[in-house]
């Protein structure tokens, strides 16, 4: 069996999606990162494959086919699983008052 992991992740395709569309986004302005992880999958998958379509013009053309099939490589549960407890982790960080 082959490791496919890339950069702790589960593939190339999760690592690139995360980076390139989630990674320096205001998630909690752009997603209710309260909803179960479940939800928040289906909800991501929405908004990168709605931007496929978007910017390439829908459906029958052969760069949305590509990048289609490049997403469905995407763990989608891993993503919203990793901005689920990064908000966590940010709300119960403590923060620095002072200036000292």
């Amino acid at each position: 069996m082959t490791d496919k992991t890339y950069n702790g992740w589960t593939n190339y395709a999760t690592w690139r999606v995360n980076l390139e569309v989630f990674d320096d986004a205001d998630k909690a302005e752009l997603f209710d990162i309260s909803l179960p992880v479940e939800q928040l999958r289906h909800v991501l998958q929405d908004y990168v494959e709605g931007h496929i379509y978007e910017a390439g013009g829908g459906e029958g053309n052969i760069a949305v086919d590509y990048a289609l099939a490049f997403l469905s490589d995407v763990n989608w549960y891993e993503i919203a699983k990793h901005m689920i407890d990064d908000a966590k982790a940010e709300a119960e960080a403590p923060t620095n008052l002072s200036n000292t």
